[in-house]
């Protein structure tokens, strides 16, 4: 694999960096570095504000098609976008459902009039998307989902319940899988629809989470609605629909958040040379262990997005396994570091530092997205071909 980049991609490196440099600026310098996980609370409306200033200036769905609103660059110069964009500290997106999930996901299996109607708004940052797939019967096992929908006239008509949903009380749509076929049983029968949140039926409620915030929400479906023709793919074949949009969810936006995580692991070393906690060499040896793994995942996400697509579920998942892993260490490691003291809020009623964030958010990082045991199950059986894990 040639992790090289041409002359030409170098000038883009180079044009991607000025660009934020000259931006990032007023008003919008006090974005820098807010928001992310378990901070999604921080300076939200501003946020939404700068995405819709890099969409006006052609900085959303670079890699999508031009021909859908986006700029049709290579996974070189994506790559590139994404580096900077985090090494300039740059705010949180928050329109990462909607420019990397669904809009892949509408691209690929999206009807014509579904594209035309919802692509542009994706790409302007005007609608914001959420995701309605864990239940509380469901959750990495998606496909025990119990929502169902029944069509009334040109209508669907949703009940159930969605948990552990990102951002939902800043949504204007999720992207639901339903059961659409009675009597139907696991990956039969299920359907992708889109509804709007913004309406009777549709209750929001946030989940505290250890962190102290509430970026995670119960969504309940009661007597929800959506036009008919708001079913993405065929109805009752949503397994391959949701499938393939979890796909997309592993994809560029990674490279660019181990650039986070790096500036994660400076953070700790740095707090380790000034409280002396390096000079302990179970410590200085954990962080170097740290170092070789940050460098090992990076290395190992340019190849899966490099590779064969054909596959791409087991590296989807060896990928999570890995950065998940990864991630929950270092939280772990940041508090063996700050010894004591992590165990101390830095003001009432509950203030937390960065590094005291990272570990309570990073405990949820093995579970949300596919279970640690998820994965493992998949590379069993897709990719090893061992028995089925027994199921009820």
């Amino acid at each position: 694999m040639d992790l090289t980049y041409s002359a030409a991609d170098e000038a883009f490196r180079l044009e991607v960096r000025d660009w934020l440099a000259a931006h990032l600026s007023g008003d919008f310098a006090e974005l820098r570095g807010l928001g992310g996980p378990g901070r999604e609370n921080q300076a939200f409306d501003e946020r939404l504000e700068w995405d819709r200033y890099l969409g006006a200036h052609g900085w959303t769905c670079l890699g999508w098609p031009t021909e859908h609103g986006g700029r049709g660059l290579s996974l070189a110069r994506q790559i590139i976008f994404h580096e900077e964009y985090a090494r300039a500290n740059a705010p949180a997106r928050v329109n990462h459902l909607g420019e990397e999930l669904l809009g892949p996901t509408l691209i690929a299996f999206g009807s014509p009039e579904q594209r035309r109607r919802f692509l542009p708004e994706i790409v302007a940052v005007r609608e914001l998307w959420c995701q309605g797939y864990s239940e509380p019967g469901a959750g990495s096992d998606l496909a025990s989902v119990a929502t169902r929908a029944r069509l009334d006239g040109d209508e669907w008509i949703i009940d159930g319940q969605k948990v552990w949903t990102s951002l939902a009380h800043h949504a204007d749509w999720c992207f639901v899988v339903a059961r659409t076929v009675p009597g139907s049983r696991r990956h039969d029968g299920l359907s992708y629809l889109l509804v709007p949140m913004r309406q009777d039926g549709v209750e929001v409620r946030p989940i505290t989470q250890l962190t102290g915030t509430s970026e995670f929400n119960e969504v309940y479906f009661d007597g929800a609605r959506t036009e008919a023709s708001l079913v993405v793919g065929t109805p009752g074949d949503g397994w391959k629909v949701a499938m393939a949009t979890l796909g997309f969810e592993r994809g560029i936006s990674t490279v660019g958040q181990q650039i986070g995580f790096a500036r994660e692991l400076d953070a700790v070393i740095d707090l380790a040379r000034r409280n002396g906690a390096i000079d302990d060499p179970v410590i200085c040896d954990r962080i170097a262990h740290a170092r070789m793994g940050l460098e090992a995942m990076r290395l190992h996400a340019l190849r899966t997005l490099a590779g064969d697509a054909s596959t791409g579920p087991a590296q989807a998942s060896v990928s999570k396994l890995v950065w998940a892993n990864w991630h929950r260490g270092l939280g772990e490691l940041a508090m063996q570091v700050a010894g004591a003291p992590s165990l101390v809020v830095q003001a009432s009623p509950y203030e937390l530092d960065d590094l005291q964030r990272l570990f309570l958010y990073s405990r949820s990082d093995t579970i949300y997205g596919g279970s640690n045991e998820i994965q493992r199950n998949i590379l069993a059986e897709r990719v090893l071909g061992l028995p089925r894990e027994a199921r009820p």
